[in-house]
């Protein structure tokens, strides 16, 4: 119909077969940013927040949700998640912060979906220190593994 894979010929919603598919070894990376107050930022880097260790707890976050990404994402695989790795760092020229996650997996499709749930929900953990905290610029940014190759 559209050429979309996740539609099947009549239009309608489909999981896609990878069964055909050769298990490989994937990775995929996400960032995304925050920006919030300067005193915010201050706050966290003292340890002095509400939420105690903001940082940690957010990076765990992204873990956690990472493993569960297809539950929250309809016709995603659920894949057997060798590696995740997310980091958190103040960049004081936002002011804000900066987040990096990493998915790796050994499977028939790939892990840019675990990559990106990884970097939003790290992101949303750290909102609730700041209401006027703004969240974006959530993108994949390279991914590696499966038939199509290496991006970028």
């Amino acid at each position: 119909m559209s050429g979309l894979s996740h539609l099947d010929d009549t239009g309608r919603a489909r999981m896609v077969d990878v069964s055909n598919k050769e298990a490989t070894v994937r990775t995929a990376t996400a960032r995304g940013q925050v920006t919030c107050q300067p005193a915010t930022l201050e706050q966290v880097r003292a340890g002095t927040t509400p939420k105690g260790a903001v940082i940690g707890t957010a990076e765990l976050a992204g873990v956690m949700a990472a493993k569960r990404t297809a539950e929250l994402i309809p016709l995603c695989h659920p894949l057997p998640l060798t590696n995740i790795e997310v980091r958190i760092e103040i960049d004081q020229s936002l002011p804000g912060f900066r987040i990096d996650a990493e998915a790796r997996t050994k499977a028939e499709t790939g892990v840019e979906m675990e990559a990106i749930t990884a970097a939003s929900v790290a992101l949303d953990m750290l909102k609730p220190v700041d209401r006027t905290m703004v969240i974006g610029g959530i993108e994949v940014t390279a991914k590696s593994g499966g038939a199509s190759g290496d991006w970028p």
